[in-house]
């Protein structure tokens, strides 16, 4: 039986992964085949997530993300959560940027994180 799991998310665009892993301070993602549980493997972008057994490793041309935290015994969620929070801010940052906006950013005290794009209008 396995444990790895497979969740619908779209991380496509490898400078906003690797922003994101600059951002918590994790080491750039590793390409390969990585080992997962037992002789589970996952082709892709691997992200080693603090405390975690296995890596999550990233598909970006599918955008899919799989990995094996054994329903929280190998992994917290929470870091995973950080990670695709930083993700989406990454990404978002980006586009906002390269159509010409500003962007500005602010850490809310329930820890989300607020954008702000400046449209200059």
């Amino acid at each position: 039986m396995s444990h790895i799991v497979q969740i619908k998310s779209e991380l496509k665009c490898v400078p906003s992964i690797e922003n994101a892993c600059d951002r918590l301070g994790l080491a750039r993602p590793v390409s390969g085949t990585h080992q997962m549980f037992s002789s589970q493997t996952a082709t892709g972008l691997a992200v080693n997530l603090p405390n975690w057994h296995y890596p999550i490793v990233i598909n970006p041309e599918t955008g899919a993300v799989e990995y094996d935290n054994y329903n929280g015994s190998w992994g917290d969620q929470s870091e995973l959560d950080k990670f695709l929070q930083a993700y989406a801010v990454e990404k978002a940052t980006y586009e906002a940027q390269v159509a010409g906006y500003s962007v500005y950013e602010e850490t809310l005290e329930d820890g989300s994180i607020k954008l702000t794009v400046d449209m200059g209008e």
